[in-house]
């Protein structure tokens, strides 16, 4: 059977025009087609299902970035050094001995590690050219500086910015002439009176 067309009848668009109008009787018709109106339902749908899945993966990432976060470089280091001297501890070296920087190789102090006052057994890393002390030579030296907190009676603190060293020979008498920088009180109750009567500062 054939298909009888039956064209829409025209309507003249002055009256709309003149009252202002802007679409024709065929642009309203066409616009409230069931296929037009099934189209903007799932334009409509499809956005807000691309907002939603959006807003989720936004969040998953926000989510697995906290998760993967891990400390600095710098906060590692600054963790390292305001616990006890142990093995593989840097110190510097604050006498005249010659020696600039030391690797500490065993603390004579126990399991834990080294504190203020304490004597440790280190390697020479850094040296000056004409010292007592050479790079590579193994001394023993007294911790005068430590990052890591110590209680007092009184209930202060004391803390320093550096790990620091003076070098002894293994009868306890100091190698160098001379201490540079401040030095804790604590060290009299080790008997390192020597240290404090050669300190520039003590605290």
């Amino acid at each position: 059977m054939g298909r009888i067309f039956r064209p829409y009848p025209t309507l003249s668009l002055a009256p709309a025009a003149a009252a202002g109008g802007n679409l024709s009787l065929s642009d309203h018709r066409r616009a409230a087609s069931p296929r037009n109106i099934l189209l903007r339902r799932l334009n409509k749908v499809g956005r807000t299902l691309m907002g939603g899945l959006g807003n989720n993966l936004f969040g998953a990432v926000n989510s697995s970035v906290e998760t993967v976060t891990r400390p600095s470089h710098c906060d590692a280091i600054c963790q390292q050094i305001r616990t006890f001297i142990q093995m593989r501890t840097n110190l510097k070296v604050v006498d005249n001995s010659g020696a600039k920087r030391v690797m500490c190789i065993q603390s004579l102090r126990g399991k834990k590690g080294a504190r203020l006052g304490d004597t440790i057994i280190g390697s020479v890393k850094e040296a000056q050219p004409r010292g007592k002390v050479k790079k590579g030579d193994v001394v023993y030296g007294v911790v005068v500086r430590a990052a890591m907190k110590r209680g007092r009676n009184d209930g202060s603190e004391i803390q320093f910015d550096d790990n620091a060293i003076v070098l002894v020979n293994n009868k306890g008498e100091l190698i160098g002439t001379r201490v540079f920088g401040p030095v804790p009180h604590e060290l009299r109750k080790k008997k390192h009176l020597k240290i404090l009567a050669l300190a520039e500062h003590i605290v």
